[in-house]
Formats: C-alpha cells, sequence, structure tokens
C-alpha cells in the first residue's frame, strides 16, 4: 500500500489511467462511429445483422467477465501475453539497462491484453450508439433535400447525416474522456493494472478518506472541463446551437 501526499500518489497513479483508457477510450469511439455510420448507411445487409449482433453480445456482457476470460485464454493458457502489471521489474530494474526501445516494447507488451478488452467493450456501445442516431437523421428532411440537389451519395453521408448524427456521441465521448481519468475499477483489478481505479479500491480497503476523497475531486474538475468542451463541439458540429 502507497504511503505519502495524496497529490503523489495520484500523480504517480495518473499516468497508467491515462494510457490505458484514454487510448482504448478515443479507439472505441474512433471504430464506433466509423463502423456506425457504414453500417446505418447500408442498412438490411450482413455487415448491419452481424455487427449489431456482436455489438449486442459484448455490450451485454460484464467488462470483468471477458476480461478475465481474456486473462483465462491467452495467459493462462497459451502464455501469450503477461497475467497483469504494467512493467517485467527484470527489465526495469535500477540496475539493469534495457535501453528505452525495449522498455517502451514491454509496457506495450503489458498493455495489449487489457487495452484490447477494455476498447472491444467500450467499442460496441459507440458503435449501437451512432447506428441509431444516423438512422435517425437519415429520416430528416435535409437528407432527402440534399439527394435531391444531386450531391454524391459519400458527401450526404459524412457532412449531413454523420455530421449531426454525431451530436449524442459527442456527449458520451466527452463524459467517457472525463472518467477514464479515474479508471476502471473492474478493469484495472482484473488486470492488476496500476491506476487510479485500483488506487481508489486500496484506498477504500484501507480507509485512506484523504486519498479517496482527493481522487474524487480531480475526477469532478475534470467532468466539468469535459461537459464544457462538449458544448464547444456542440456549436461547432451544429450550427444552429449558436443561435
Amino acid at each position: 500500500y502507497w504511503e505519502g501526499d495524496v497529490f503523489d500518489i495520484l500523480k504517480v497513479r495518473l499516468l497508467p489511467t491515462l494510457l490505458l483508457f484514454t487510448t482504448g477510450t478515443l479507439m472505441a469511439y474512433a471504430l464506433g462511429i466509423n463502423l456506425g455510420r457504414i453500417i446505418a448507411w447500408k442498412r438490411g445487409g450482413k455487415l448491419e445483422y452481424g455487427s449489431t449482433l456482436f455489438g449486442l453480445f459484448l455490450f451485454t456482457m460484464p467488462l470483468f467477465w471477458i476480461g478475465l476470460l481474456a486473462v483465462w485464454v491467452f495467459s493462462f493458457k497459451f502464455d501469450l501475453f503477461p497475467v497483469g502489471g504494467m512493467k517485467t521489474p527484470e527489465i526495469w530494474g535500477a540496475a539493469v539497462d534495457k535501453g528505452i526501445l525495449i522498455k517502451l516494447g514491454d509496457v506495450a507488451y503489458h498493455l495489449f491484453l487489457p487495452l484490447t478488452v477494455f476498447t472491444m467493450v467500450v467499442f460496441a456501445g459507440n458503435m449501437l450508439l451512432m447506428k441509431n442516431s444516423m438512422l435517425e437523421t437519415l429520416k430528416e428532411d435535409y437528407i432527402t433535400t440534399a439527394r435531391a440537389k444531386g450531391l454524391p451519395e459519400n458527401v450526404i453521408r459524412d457532412h449531413h447525416a454523420a455530421r449531426n448524427a454525431m451530436l449524442p456521441v459527442v456527449t458520451a465521448l466527452s463524459l467517457a474522456m472525463a472518467f477514464s481519468f479515474n479508471g476502471g475499477v473492474l478493469t484495472e483489478t482484473v488486470f492488476s493494472w496500476p491506476g487510479l481505479g485500483r488506487t481508489l479500491v486500496e484506498a477504500s480497503v484501507n480507509y485512506d478518506y484523504p486519498l479517496a476523497q482527493g481522487a474524487f475531486i480531480m475526477l469532478a474538475g475534470v467532468v466539468l472541463l469535459a461537459v464544457l468542451c462538449a458544448d464547444i463541439l456542440y456549436a461547432y458540429l451544429d450550427p444552429r446551437i449558436k443561435y
């Protein structure tokens, strides 16, 4: 268990959380937005049915169950990835100088499995949200007007439909980015990732109220900043909000 100032502890645990959850959130939203708009545009095909079933499966499965399954298959059965942690002590030891590239590769090696699981689970919900929002947008009159003007299909899809369909997704993204600073308690516990989520668990178990309060205060400030950024993005995506 960690001892010291609250700020020093949170500062050390913040970088692993940002590395895992911010990267995973951005990847999940990028994949979800792009695939969601494509399957909504090509509604009724095998791509839509297959991706929707796959997305619903991932969205309804508990993240900790998928994480434990991934650890059991890829770490225990096939021994492809480490069971947990962020670094290999033999590589990062003070008496060993393996070079920066080898150390970064070691972090990426530990990061791959939790990042993949987290990205897949978050991606599923974003894809379904973008698809449903896109389907509602395609019913609007301005889409019919754009087709009547003879605009190319990719212009209608990307600049007219997708841009307006992204409004609820932007809200979800801003809040997800804010809470990524807090990390995921379940994800970090399953993969033994040394981030803020695991720190909150340790603080709760050891009745370290100042540490838990410091983490929550930091999270609250980031959430407020994220809501402000979401409002700014709203005005960019939908000029009607300016008036």
